[in-house]
């Protein structure tokens, strides 16, 4: 399970601010954010075993994070997820790869959650019950894991909503979110250690086990004008990792 929080319009000087942690299994191939496509320019980390990205930008200042969804059961056989994701980072605006992603077959896809966003407009995608739904979202903080936005069933969110909201309130924070942005290193790197009541397993927001864990961290600001956005990632896990400059599409 990831964990994304995004700051949608809560900022006059960034629109959209994201942070997030990729969680995956430790022997799974991946590179750090990288030039992904030409046309449109996309930069994104890359998964090396299927081909497809976690989390991307593209020149026209579209950003797609892909979670991967509960689910008892995953089937090799299906699409990669991830080129899911890359597909969405070929449009322009949001709503059109909202769209996009709402006519293909939750079929050919294993459970996922995909934030589509844009200094306009946000959406999620839900792969679940055998369709895809695309729920779009307000001005405000939103976090994603496993679950639905939001959701407080998930210990995640239950326990870190209020301290991002709390960042989130502090004016300061949002007028300069690239030089506070150690607050949100800090809150992505809680290890406070819930178990998730629905299956028993460990819960924490920078999550560290013997085969599986926080792998990498991003933080993705889109400016009120094109041209700021600012893209910073840490290639561990972030308490222990620093962020350091990614390259964005536009430079």
């Amino acid at each position: 399970m990831c964990t994304l929080a995004i700051y949608f319009r809560m900022s006059d000087e960034y629109p959209v601010i994201i942070a997030a942690n990729r969680d995956e299994f430790l022997d799974r191939p991946a590179a750090s954010p990288t030039t992904l496509s030409e046309k449109p320019r996309v930069v994104g980390g890359r998964d090396l075993r299927a081909g497809g990205t976690w989390l991307g930008i593209n020149e026209h200042g579209l950003v797609a994070g892909l979670l991967n969804r509960r689910s008892e059961q995953n089937d090799p056989n299906r699409r990669s997820r991830g080129l899911l994701c890359l597909d969405a980072l070929g449009f322009a605006r949001a709503d059109e790869a909202a769209r996009f992603v709402g006519t293909q077959r939750s079929s050919d896809y294993n459970p996922f959650n995909l934030l589509i966003a844009s200094r306009e407009e946000t959406y999620v995608a839900y792969n679940r019950a055998e369709r895809i739904e695309i729920v779009p979202l307000s001005p405000g903080l939103h976090l994603l894991t496993n679950l639905n936005v939001d959701d407080f069933e998930c210990p995640r969110i239950s326990a870190s909503y209020a301290k991002f909201a709390e960042l989130g309130s502090d004016p300061e924070f949002l007028r300069d979110p690239v030089g506070r942005r150690g607050d949100l290193r800090r809150l992505l790197s809680d290890h406070r250690i819930q178990l998730d009541p629905r299956n028993g397993r460990p819960n924490a927001l920078c999550l560290h086990l013997d085969s599986y864990g926080t792998r990498s961290s991003s933080l993705i600001l889109l400016g009120r004008k094109a041209g700021r956005e600012e893209h910073f990632f840490a290639p561990g896990p972030p308490c222990a990792s620093d962020y350091e400059r990614a390259p964005t599409p536009m430079r």
